[in-house]
């Protein structure tokens, strides 16, 4: 009697630090986030609790504001910097970046040029 053998595929969880770091910039969903990095969406949001006192999207936003901040001491422009991390609209970035470091990108690229 032969029987037949099914391969089992099953998706790998990874490394949530390290697949955040590399996908904070991509514009995905939780949902598409949980799946690419192996899990559900309600163990992405459980696992993410294990790594972080914040939450998925919050840290995203963090992160990329702590990306843009880096490049608009470098002297970037703006409006690349906003696109470049992965925000979607040039007003609403420039509204939590002054909310969170206390200058718009702009004087801060400013500051940086040695401009102001």
């Amino acid at each position: 009697m032969a029987e037949s053998i099914k391969k089992k595929t099953t998706t790998q969880k990874i490394d949530l630090q390290s697949f955040m770091e590399k996908h904070y910039k991509c514009d995905m969903s939780m949902s598409e986030l949980a799946k690419a990095s192996g899990r559900s969406l309600s163990s992405f949001k459980r696992d993410f609790r294990k790594v972080s006192e914040l939450s998925p999207e919050r840290w995203i936003t963090n992160r990329r504001l702590i990306a843009a901040h880096e490049l608009l001491k470098r002297g970037r422009r703006v409006t690349y910097v906003c696109f470049d991390v992965g925000f979607k609209n040039v007003s609403h970035f420039s509204a939590i970046f002054k909310r969170k470091y206390g200058m718009t990108p702009g004087t801060l690229r400013k500051m940086s040029l040695g401009l102001v």
